[in-house]
């Protein structure tokens, strides 16, 4: 169980996202949930100074999908920095297992091969309540702890490319 509120950060921490643009992958199955991260992520990135034409939002069936929404942002697009948003909940079946192996590595692979910030943004809890809280509920908005790490990893990024600039 989350320890801490999702939504909770010291918003004089996180960078400002005036001259950053993100592509934002939003996982059709389980909508209410999915939504409510969605809008959280996009408030969050619009709070930190993100122009709305800066925010790309692009929408997949389901959660195992993401990655490969991902990949099409990074190959068809020039966005800083792709946000994976879903949720899949725990059922009868070994289904769960699978799906969250497969984002989970898509994402860890994405970042790798495009040398660019892929956020993990995938709720994987043991019930709807659960997402539910996590979406805006009692835990806050996984939504907006993907926008703010979204934020700092372009910031690392760039901060790094400075760096070689200046040499």
């Amino acid at each position: 169980m989350a320890t801490k509120n999702l939504s909770e950060y010291d918003p004089n921490a996180v960078p400002d996202g005036k001259e950053m643009k993100f592509g934002i992958v939003v996982s059709e199955w389980n909508f209410e949930v999915t939504g409510a991260l969605v809008r959280g992520t996009i408030e969050t990135l619009k709070k930190h100074g993100v122009q709305a034409e800066d925010i790309l939002v692009k929408y997949v069936p389901g959660s195992f999908e993401l990655t490969l929404g991902g990949q099409f942002f990074a190959e068809y697009t020039d966005v800083d920095a792709i946000i994976l948003l879903g949720c899949v909940i725990q059922g009868e079946t070994r289904h769960f297992d699978f799906i969250c192996q497969g984002v989970t590595k898509g994402a860890t692979d994405l970042n790798i091969k495009y040398n660019l910030p892929v956020i993990f943004g995938l709720l994987t809890t043991e019930n709807q309540q659960q997402a539910i809280d996590r979406a805006g509920g009692k835990l806050g908005n996984k939504g907006d702890e993907a926008a703010v790490t979204a934020l700092k990893m372009v910031a690392l990024q760039n901060s790094f490319e400075d760096e070689i600039e200046e040499d």
